[in-house]
């Protein structure tokens, strides 16, 4: 197959996800859970790749590991890889969690939304 390449008619040349993480399988740092809220921090982006960009661009506002997954359209393990390699250049950061009851010891009212929601979808 020398000189051949894959291509598929409406995406373009495939590419394998190893060559994304350069055959890494694991982010650099602390591990990326698929509800961690992970947000761009507006750092300059000139040369990155592609898929980085993509990255960036979805997570102009925080957003869980797992919907940017869908969003990019990138595998969790490969997405997870290319995240620490953000988070490792300063470009991407895992914000604060917020704080889980209000100052009477309630829950937020956002909290008691996102529990319903959940509920509901089962």
């Amino acid at each position: 197959m020398t000189g051949e390449r894959r291509f598929d008619r409406e995406a373009g040349p495939v590419v394998r996800p190893y060559t994304m993480t350069r055959g890494r399988t694991r982010a650099s740092g602390a591990p990326f859970d698929l509800l961690t809220p992970v947000v761009a921090t507006g750092a300059p982006r000139r040369g990155l790749p592609a898929e980085y960009v993509s990255i960036l661009d979805a997570c102009r506002a925080p957003l869980p590991v797992v919907e940017l997954a869908g969003r990019t359209g990138l595998a969790v393990g490969v997405l997870r890889v290319l995240l620490g390699d953000l988070r490792e250049s300063g470009l991407i950061v895992v914000p604060p969690p917020p704080s889980p009851s209000a100052p009477s010891g309630m829950p937020h009212e956002q909290v008691l939304r996102h529990l319903l929601a959940a509920l509901r979808a089962l």
